[in-house]
């Protein structure tokens, strides 16, 4: 250590010796500008003595990911930098061989004016430059605005080394970083004139108020579903063509359902090809369809409260068709109902200007033509808010919980509490339909009774039961008549407690059905009182 920097750092705290007294004695103390060739200013601190030591320790450690030793200022220089700042930043220490010997380099006014003319980035990208004794340091920051590109290329870091990335992996950086939007391209597969769903336009016009006397060509313009040749973007054939299949395979929603909590044993699949609407709307449909529903009638109105709370299920379907990384072609969004959890997927985890401690708080989009559209449509709140919306939700419903994990994949699991039964409330009454005893009553008066039991109610079996054969059905006979109760019979029930003496024709024009259906259901549930 140099006497000089040691009495320098001295002079920092409470010493009485000053400068003047060093040089009395024969000590000329070191200032930190000398180093640079500039005129003296302060002595060199402590702080920049630790400084040097962790530049020395890093030299002695090799180079990494993140660090680069050059001996000198050479042609490469500006693909380290160019390197770092698209990849997670880095130092580049000049003067120090790559085998970590130090050499020192000159450091006046000069030689870092060189180096800051040689950092010429498109976009423009501001670097850290320092100067330790005979070192010099270039701290490049992991740039904002990635890619970057400077006069030889694109590069990244890989390990410790720097390479030059081929036409495809710059593509990949672009896609990656958001400079290239999937929906703001052109599909070059679509065709206006056969793909195009006009119903599917003039419906949409409608949901989002917009006149349908503006000119088509100029609204799916301003929409940027169709580009200034005309021709379709992939925003404008996820939203207005008539099928995804060979225009954006990826674009396909899969719903599947299992038996049991594995991938094993599939119940029922379906892959929804229309457009992004539809395949929301018939995703939702899908997953109620398999999943228990509860009736809770009062008076004259039955409310149907699904398993699933009906905003967080189409909050987490919305986005995983919005946020979803297109680019991935051989991936779908998935939709899986397992006994104990029913799941949502996506491909594409966080964007990249997401961090993990974001969620939930922040939010960037990732397809902005998209998510403009389905806002028009209020398919979208406030963006940023539907990760709480859901949560909110779950708290409220039966539901066990809602987990939320996120890699290259983002998956939303809806966690199912394990009695599995449809219910339904009659009055102050439940009654609880099991999964495999739903009734089926079908155009052939066949009732499925139980789980084998298939009885066919026939013609000659129906006695004619007029308005004096209604008899009073008091709050007594309301109770759990296990897996043989249909909705239908359930209604019967309810009014005939709320008016004993409504008639038959009365009953078929509020429930909605057929007099002849109300008398054989009214037969039924005779039968099974007695």
């Amino acid at each position: 250590m140099k006497w000089g920097i040691y009495f320098s750092s001295i002079l920092r705290g409470k010493s009485s010796i000053s400068t003047n007294s060093l040089t009395r004695i024969g000590i000329k103390p070191m200032y930190e500008n000398e180093c640079r060739g500039e005129p003296s200013v302060r002595p060199l601190t402590l702080k920049k003595i630790n400084k040097m030591k962790k530049i020395k320790q890093l030299i002695q450690l090799g180079e990494d990911y993140h660090l680069e030793l050059k001996e000198s200022l050479d042609k490469s220089f500006i693909e380290e930098v160019c390197a770092f700042a698209n990849s997670s930043g880095g130092k580049i220490i000049l003067g120090v061989t790559d085998k970590g010997k130090i050499k020192g380099i000159s450091t006046d006014n000069s030689f870092r004016s060189r180096i800051q003319d040689a950092i010429k980035l498109e976009p423009k990208l501001s670097v850290k430059i320092s100067v330790m004794e005979n070192l010099i340091v270039v701290e490049v920051p992991e740039g904002n605005e990635k890619p970057y590109a400077c006069s030889k290329g694109f590069f990244i870091r890989i390990g410790p080394n720097t390479q030059k990335l081929t036409r495809n992996e710059i593509v990949t950086l672009f896609q990656k970083e958001g400079r290239i939007r999937f929906d703001e391209l052109e599909n070059r597969k679509a065709d206006m004139t056969r793909d195009f769903d006009e119903a599917a336009f003039q419906k949409f016009l409608q949901s989002a108020s917009i006149t349908q006397s503006i000119d088509r060509s100029f609204v799916l313009k301003s929409l940027d579903c169709i580009n200034e040749n005309n021709k379709l973007t992939n925003a404008g054939v996820l939203f207005f063509c008539k099928s995804t299949e060979f225009l954006l395979l990826q674009a396909t929603v899969v719903c599947v359902l299992y038996k049991g909590n594995q991938k094993l044993h599939i119940l029922d699949k379906k892959d929804f090809l229309g457009n992004l609407i539809e395949n929301i709307e018939n995703a939702i449909t899908f997953v109620n369809r398999h999943t228990n529903l509860q009736y809770k009638i009062e008076g004259l109105k039955r409310q149907e409260i699904p398993e699933i709370p009906e905003v967080a299920l189409r909050e987490v379907i919305v986005n995983a068709v919005c946020h979803r990384d297109y680019f991935q072609k051989g991936a779908n969004v998935m939709i899986e109902i397992f006994d104990n959890r029913v799941t949502i997927t996506n491909p594409g985890g966080l964007p990249a200007d997401l961090k993990p401690s974001d969620f939930g708080t922040k939010s960037v989009v990732r397809n902005a033509v998209i998510a403009s559209l389905l806002h028009r449509v209020d398919y979208i709140e406030k963006i940023g808010t539907g990760i709480n919306r859901i949560k909110n939700a779950i708290k409220a419903s039966d539901l066990s919980d809602v987990t939320f994990s996120y890699d290259t994949f983002f998956t939303v699991s809806f966690w199912r509490k394990t009695i599995h039964k449809h219910k339904t409330r009659v009055g102050d009454k439940l009654i609880q339909v099991g999964d495999t005893d739903l009734q089926k009553v079908g155009d052939n008066d066949l009732q499925k009774v139980g789980d084998n039991d298939l009885q066919k109610v026939g013609d000659n079996d129906l006695q004619k039961v007029g308005n004096n054969d209604l008899q009073k059905v008091g709050d007594n006979d309301l109770q759990k008549v296990g897996d043989q109760l249909t909705d239908n019979q359930i209604k019967i029930l309810n009014y005939i407690k709320e008016n004993n003496k409504i008639s038959a024709s009365q009953l078929a024009k509020v429930i909605g059905i057929s007099q002849r259906k109300i008398e054989e259901n009214i037969l039924k549930l005779k039968t099974k009182k007695e």
